[in-house]
């Protein structure tokens, strides 16, 4: 489980990267926005612990591009007191709220209390729906047979719409890094092939699954 904490003061940083990766929890560290939102484009973040006040490109405005491009969980944390800073924060697609000073073992709670939550949901849009709980996948209310390898690249792709996946990090999700370097990146390609294949149930559906020449592929943003 990838984590990026997003905090420019270095000892709070230390001290929540320690306690995370202590829970067993992958930690990338980010002092600025720019650097946040680079991270988050570059690797598979799967849950962001986001400070308000960072310098650059504020926290506010991180978490809303993060928001536009993914439905991960976002924890904000802030010095403020304010309760109208906790509004926003959660107005800008935050999902959890921590205002400082705060145990370290608090957060680690809520990080494990809110992965939880999120992955008993149904993962839905108008076309399809994804129970990650059951590993089902219904598209116009037929139930779609997926092998365990093809529910778990679409999944990753699904959570992540409009983020380009090359195809290294989709076989690294994909297979749980379990033999993953003995993978060709033109099996990724077939398991592409046959998930849009088994997910085109009518034809006029439009694509799911979207090719970034040269780069990898991506979930339709425009869905």
């Amino acid at each position: 489980m990838n984590i990026l904490v997003v905090e420019d003061e270095n000892s709070i940083r230390e001290i929540e990267t320690a306690y995370l990766k202590k829970a067993g929890f992958n930690v990338f560290e980010a002092e600025n926005g720019a650097k946040a939102l680079s991270l988050f484009e570059k690797l598979n973040i799967e849950l962001v612990v986001l400070d308000i006040n960072i310098p650059g490109i504020d926290g506010i405005t991180v978490c809303k591009r993060i928001r536009s491009k993914s439905n991960i969980p976002i924890i904000m944390v802030t010095a403020r007191v304010e309760d109208q800073d906790e509004l926003i924060g959660l107005e800008c697609g935050a999902d959890d709220y921590l205002k400082k000073p705060f145990n370290p073992a608090i957060l680690v709670a809520r990080v494990k209390s809110l992965l939880k939550r999120t992955s008993n949901a149904v993962l839905a849009n108008k076309y399809m729906q994804i129970d990650e709980e059951k590993q089902q996948v219904k598209v116009m209310e037929k139930l779609i047979e997926l092998t365990t390898t093809e529910f778990n690249i679409l999944t990753t792709l699904f959570k992540n719409p409009g983020k380009v996946f090359d195809r290294e990090n989709i076989i690294l999700k994909a297979y749980n890094d379990f033999g993953s370097s003995d993978i060709l990146d033109r099996t990724v390609d077939v398991h592409i092939k046959n998930i849009r294949k088994k997910l085109k149930v009518t034809e006029d559906l439009p694509e799911f699954i979207l090719t970034v020449i040269g780069k990898g592929y991506k979930f339709n943003d425009s869905l």
